[in-house]
């Protein structure tokens, strides 16, 4: 059952600091800049270190809904960069 747990944190704690790698490589990739790239990878190492420390956490109701919150935001700019691409291709 321990077991479970720490294979359940690390999951958790490395898609987490997935998450902020790929956000930060797209963001490079847009840029076309190859230093922003490394930064985000080493801040999302960062990130999976401190996860580690915070990752009993990740199941509370506090943080539970700061999650959702995050998600919302990522949703509505998702949505504001499609919307801003599809009045640039109409203006064409």
């Amino acid at each position: 059952m321990e077991e479970e747990k720490s294979s359940e944190k690390k999951s958790v704690t490395d898609s987490f600091g997935d998450m902020f790698k790929e956000f930060g490589s797209a963001v490079a990739e847009i840029f076309n800049d190859p230093e922003l790239k490394n930064k985000a990878k080493d801040f999302s190492e960062s990130l999976k270190e401190s996860a580690k420390v915070f990752a009993s956490r990740f199941k509370d109701d506090d943080v539970k809904e700061k999650f959702k919150e995050v998600g919302k935001a990522a949703h509505n700019f998702g949505e504001s960069i499609s919307d801003f691409f599809k009045q640039d291709k109409n203006k064409d």
